[in-house]
């Protein structure tokens, strides 16, 4: 772990249906400091206008009808060719990792003025798949059985299960892949129980 700080930064993943929303408001309940990557790129998409105005004159006005971008439509332009996800993602990410330097910066200011967060934990779909968990002290990967994901992303409208994890590394992938591995298949007190193992490891052992 870096010597300037005592905080924990760590990345956290996980295949749709596994949980991994779940795990990260319940590392927020144990004390941890938590970003979703997810919610900053929401969050860019309506307060960065410059982002707004660059995929306006990519794909036409229609990704942001009356000034509002339009996720949906984004993404229809941008699955449909690699090469346009690709400088999708190009404008995306610099973006998204400014503000997780700064989320970091803000733990490790917390911790020096004595109110020090369980661990910084970022919640990123492709984490290894973007090659970003090099930059974090320890990953954590969330698994569940296959029929209890299918059912949670059923539950949620992800009827196309398959289709939405094509870009994603399986399961089995991830887990070899990560510092720690958590199985998401039981209740939310069991999730909350096996995170708090996690943490206390993360404290003990830095990584």
């Amino acid at each position: 772990m870096d010597s300037s700080t005592n905080v924990p930064f760590v990345g956290l993943t996980g295949g749709l249906g596994s949980g991994k929303s779940t795990a990260l408001a319940e590392l927020g309940r144990l004390g941890a400091v938590t970003l979703s990557t997810d919610a900053v790129v929401h969050d860019l998409y309506t307060q960065d206008a410059g982002l707004r105005d660059l995929v306006v004159a990519r794909w036409g006005a229609d990704v942001a009808p009356d000034g509002v971008v339009d996720r949906g439509v984004i993404a229809k332009h941008a699955f449909a060719d690699p090469a346009e996800r690709a400088w999708l993602e190009q404008q995306i990410w610099p973006r998204v990792a400014q503000k997780v330097i700064e989320f970091r910066a803000a733990a490790e200011a917390a911790a020096r003025a004595g109110h020090p967060p369980a661990a910084a934990v970022v919640e990123t779909p492709l984490l290894f798949e973007a090659g970003m968990d090099a930059a974090y002290d320890a990953t954590i990967a969330v698994i569940a059985d296959e029929d209890v994901r299918a059912e949670r992303a059923a539950a949620r409208g992800h009827a196309a299960v398959d289709e939405r994890t094509a870009r994603q590394l399986s399961q089995q992938e991830k887990a070899d892949r990560a510092t720690y591995v958590v199985v998401n298949s039981g209740t939310v007190q069991d999730l909350h129980d096996a995170l708090s193992v996690v943490l206390v490891k993360l404290s003990t052992t830095g990584s």
